[in-house]
């Protein structure tokens, strides 16, 4: 199947990759956009493990408003050099970041963030309600890790989907930048607060 300047147009602007990865994707794939998709997801993940080692000191401190200021976000995302922090597609990602945060509202950033305690608080709730709802015991740890799935999803920042695309998450979103730009990308820490709220919150990875 010929690979047309406008799939290859098309499958970037979906993605953020690079032009030559996204004519290779769909080379790959035949044509097929949601196989090319794949490819190039996967080929973020990995492009993102090699390079989470390395250190990421630049970047940005993003600040956003919502609601007509109803509520304020400031998300510090990193990279390795100041070329790609200064760049339009890295502080796009990081605008995107923030409107993420204010619409969603996670808690933390990573799975490994969420303390000890909360998860056994959540493995209690998840607990009493099944019982309440007269769940046999043999299913217990089956809805129990359901139900801690769901609040990692709700909550970890890196598990949620996408607002612009639930197709993906913002883990996803954040290797398919890596894979683009060709740097480590951290979200280091961010703060969301709302209007009457006492306490802003406050997560740093």
């Amino acid at each position: 199947m010929e690979i047309t300047t406008e799939m290859i147009k098309t499958l970037r602007e979906t993605t953020g990759a690079g032009i030559l990865d996204c004519r290779k994707a769909l080379e790959q794939s035949n044509g097929d956009m949601k196989t090319a998709m794949d490819f190039l997801r996967e080929k973020g993940l990995a492009t993102a493990t090699k390079r989470a080692t390395r250190a990421a000191s630049e970047g940005v401190v993003e600040l956003y408003t919502h609601g007509n200021g109803r509520v304020g976000v400031m998300v510090e995302l990193n990279c390795e050099t100041d070329f790609v922090g200064r760049s339009d597609a890295f502080r796009n990602l990081a605008h995107e970041l923030a409107l993420q945060i204010a619409a969603a509202s996670p808690e933390f950033i990573l799975e490994t963030d969420i303390p000890e305690e909360v998860i056994e608080r959540e493995t209690k709730i998840a607990t009493a309600k099944a019982k309440e709802d007269g769940k046999p015991d043999t299913i217990l740890p089956r809805i129990i890790e359901g139900a801690i799935k769901k609040y990692k999803v709700e909550f970890v920042l890196m598990l949620q989907p996408y607002i612009r695309d639930e197709s993906i998450t913002i883990q996803e979103l954040v290797n398919q930048n890596v894979a683009a730009l060709g740097e480590n990308i951290v979200v280091r820490r961010f703060a969301r607060w709302a209007l009457g709220e006492t306490t802003a919150e406050v997560t740093e990875s």
